[in-house]
């Protein structure tokens, strides 16, 4: 008689990491991630303590997303021809000497921003070579049966960095601005140590040639599977259409009337919300109505954005943007489940870095979008319009996609690249 969910074993939460080489990597990940975090938010001090110009602010965010848009054609087949534990490794490396120049920039007291950027273009290709290449490995390193629970765990660790990362790195960086900096170091060759003690992973498309359509087999594939499609595009338009954290500082100035405290609270929210999802997601995993969950999960995130939006109350805006988080988990969830279960081992570097740069694209253009409305039409209906944007995206993509709506199980064994490429 099979088990119920409820009755589970509470060892089943850390399925994942019974495989060692898989600690490893979740480790790596994580410290990578929180000494980021630590670095961009000493980093947006710093240049504006030198220029008190808010546009250099979003120069910050632009010069480390660009280069993910420009490569995004050869990260992703590097990530699918090279060993990716061997680029992550390298991409490490090269954030913590970057971090290191940061640190010497800082002890000279140089007064212009422009070496800062230059450091952070640096960062930025790294990061680029390195996201598809991380995503790419981890689905090489659990069986699929316990990718759900792996994919869950690494949403826990990449929010909580995401929370905790710029906290520690204000507070850090209260105790003279070159401590962020040697933390943030040492986070990343104690992240490198740890990927490099992750077993090498066989190469697998060595024979494939490198020419033009090899690059786009990438947009080929996302093109012609309709479940990929549809779950990597439900969550771009829905973020792009309902996202509103450009738009927090004016609804804890404005409207809300808490302070700089308060926007802290009101940033950390989501983070709380999706950790608190994420960690009950590995517990207790999506085993049937995948599809439709995910559907709900992109509804439940527009409404929650509509109460937010509407809300003069701190405890019900916390509490809806607290919804807003654990909502988006679970479509982050069951769409990277799909992305790493549905696509072959040997493109899945390509997709990835497909993924990421949609995903990167619909936060930039998102907040774009927030502000651009709440300019012409007033914050309040710039985030309820939005809102009400991702519940009609939610609606409309399940009748367009039915194939995706209707699936019932995340556990599906990956074709090989023979099978997709055949007629």
């Amino acid at each position: 008689m099979p088990t119920s969910p409820a009755a589970a074993p509470v060892e089943d939460r850390f399925a994942a990491f019974r495989h060692k080489a898989y600690a490893r990597y979740f480790l790596a990940r994580f410290l990578s991630y929180f000494a980021l975090q630590i670095v961009i938010v000493s980093v947006g001090w710093q240049i504006y303590d030198l220029t008190r110009d808010p546009f250099d602010l979003g120069l910050v965010g632009l010069i480390q997303f660009a280069p993910a848009l420009l490569l995004i054609l050869v990260t992703g087949s590097v990530a699918d021809r090279f060993s990716r534990r061997g680029i992550i490794l390298g991409c490490d490396l090269v954030e913590a000497v970057s971090v290191l120049v940061l640190l010497l920039i800082t002890w000279a007291g140089l007064t212009s921003p422009l070496p800062i950027f230059a450091v952070l273009l640096v960062m930025g290709i790294a990061r680029a070579f390195l996201g598809p290449a991380a995503q790419a490995l981890a689905p090489n390193l659990v069986p699929a049966k316990d990718l759900p629970n792996a994919v869950a765990w690494n949403s826990s660790a990449w929010q909580t960095a995401g929370v905790v990362g710029p906290v520690v790195g204000g507070l850090l960086y209260g105790l003279g601005p070159l401590v962020p900096y040697v933390t943030g170091m040492v986070f990343l060759l104690m992240a490198a140590t740890a990927i490099s003690l992750v077993p090498a992973q066989p190469h697998r498309i060595s024979r494939e040639k490198q020419n033009w359509d090899s690059l786009m087999a990438g947009f080929r594939y996302i093109r012609r599977e309709r479940v990929v499609f549809g779950a990597i595009s439900l969550d771009m338009f829905a973020v792009l259409l309902g996202g509103a954290i450009a738009l927090m500082p004016v609804y804890a100035r404005d409207i809300l009337e808490l302070g700089p405290v308060g926007l802290g609270l009101l940033r950390a929210s989501p983070g709380v919300g999706a950790v608190l999802m994420a960690l009950y997601l590995a517990s207790r995993p999506i085993k049937t109505g995948a599809g439709i969950k995910m559907f709900i999960g992109v509804g439940l995130f527009g409404l929650a954005t509509i109460v937010f939006g509407l809300s003069t109350n701190m405890e019900v805006s916390l509490l809806a943007l607290a919804c807003l988080g654990a909502a988006d988990t679970i479509s982050v969830y069951v769409r990277q489940t799909l992305i790493q279960l549905w696509t072959p081992d040997e493109l899945l570097g390509r997709v990835s870095a497909v993924n990421m740069v949609f995903i990167g694209a619909s936060n930039e253009l998102g907040e774009f979008r927030a502000g651009t409305m709440a300019a012409f039409i007033g914050p309040v209906a710039a985030v309820t319009l939005g809102g009400v944007a991702a519940v009609g995206v939610a609606g409309l993509w399940a009748w367009m996609f039915p194939q995706l709506r209707t699936i019932q199980t995340l556990e599906r064994e990956r074709k090989t690249l023979e099978e997709v490429s055949a007629p």
